[in-house]
């Protein structure tokens, strides 16, 4: 199967077998809660090691056509057939205001069943605890317009489930970290960023990793405009990546005109991977990354942040 079939899949499928993708994929998430194939996993956090390549992918909401567009620009299916070691990253917000959330969600979990030591789930706020939905949050209208109320409800019941088992954050070894929204700024360990699900609501390191955003003039935090996470400063940004042992931090969360942007003099790189409507922003993009490479500064990276 090409990328075109998946989301030819997409559109066609019916509630029964997309209740079936669901619950295949989350008994696949269960499994993981030691180890993704030969990669360890610490509660909701994946230690990837620093070699092989990764294709990173930031907010879809909805939009099956940049999902197909990434897909085959970046030869992934063609890459992991033939044997190579290379890894998909999603940084989360399959879903909610574009015009195939059903069907970004369809791929995405197809791909994680086919390849599950391959395919890497984030949690974003879109996919975050029922006490903390975003506006809008179209998803469950949009399941019950294509399956009808009853097996619309039981479709969204089930996503929500496997929310629950995404993945909080990914850290590349000696390289970067990997997470939705922003630095959790009370985080004092790398598991903090693990169990941070765990410690919710009463500690605000979940809410902070799905819904903060940098700011460059800042020092510290502030609250976010968004109603729920912080805006945060470059020494918020430095203490978590000493802590970490790691260099950058890559993220989603914000529309970009540019399809990406750098935060905090080459800390922080922020991918948005799509631009359709409601978004206006001129590209989206996605981030090929190699990580057998040393990275100290965002900027390294730019010329493997793919616009389209």
């Amino acid at each position: 199967m090409n990328a075109d079939d998946f989301a030819n899949q997409a559109r066609i499928v019916s509630a029964k077998d997309f209740l079936g993708l669901i619950n295949r994929t989350i008994a696949l998430l269960k499994k993981e809660q030691h180890a993704v194939g030969s990669i360890r996993v610490d509660g909701r956090l994946v230690h990837l090691p620093s070699s092989g390549k990764a294709i990173i992918i930031g907010d879809l909401h909805g939009d099956l056509e940049s999902l197909t567009h990434i897909l085959k620009d970046s030869g992934f299916l063609k890459k992991i057939r033939k044997g190579a070691n290379v890894y998909l990253i999603f940084l989360g917000d399959y879903g909610d205001r574009g015009s195939a959330s059903l069907e970004v969600f369809y791929v995405v979990l197809k791909l994680k069943v086919l390849f599950p030591d391959k395919v890497i789930l984030m949690r974003g706020n879109h996919e975050g605890p029922e006490d903390m939905l975003p506006v809008p949050h179209d998803l469950p209208i949009k399941l019950k317009q294509k399956y009808g109320e009853e097996a619309g409800a039981k479709t969204y019941a089930e996503l929500r489930r496997l929310f629950n088992h995404l993945y909080n954050a990914v850290l590349i070894d000696a390289r970067a970290v990997l997470i939705h929204g922003g630095v959790p700024s009370k985080a004092l360990s790398v598991e903090d960023l693990a169990y941070a699900h765990t410690k919710h609501p009463k500690e605000s390191d979940l809410e902070e990793m799905l819904w903060s955003d940098p700011q460059d003039e800042l020092k510290g935090v502030q609250p976010s405009p968004r109603g729920a996470g912080k805006i945060f400063g470059a020494n918020i940004t430095r203490r978590l990546l000493k802590t970490l042992g790691v260099n950058i931090l890559i993220r989603g969360h914000e529309p970009c005109q540019r399809g990406f942007k750098i935060n905090h003099n080459g800390m922080i790189l922020t991918i948005f991977s799509t631009n359709k409507p409601p978004y206006s922003n001129d590209h989206a993009a996605y981030l090929q990354l190699n990580l057998s490479k040393k990275i100290n500064n965002v900027k390294q990276l730019k010329r493997y942040i793919k616009q389209f």
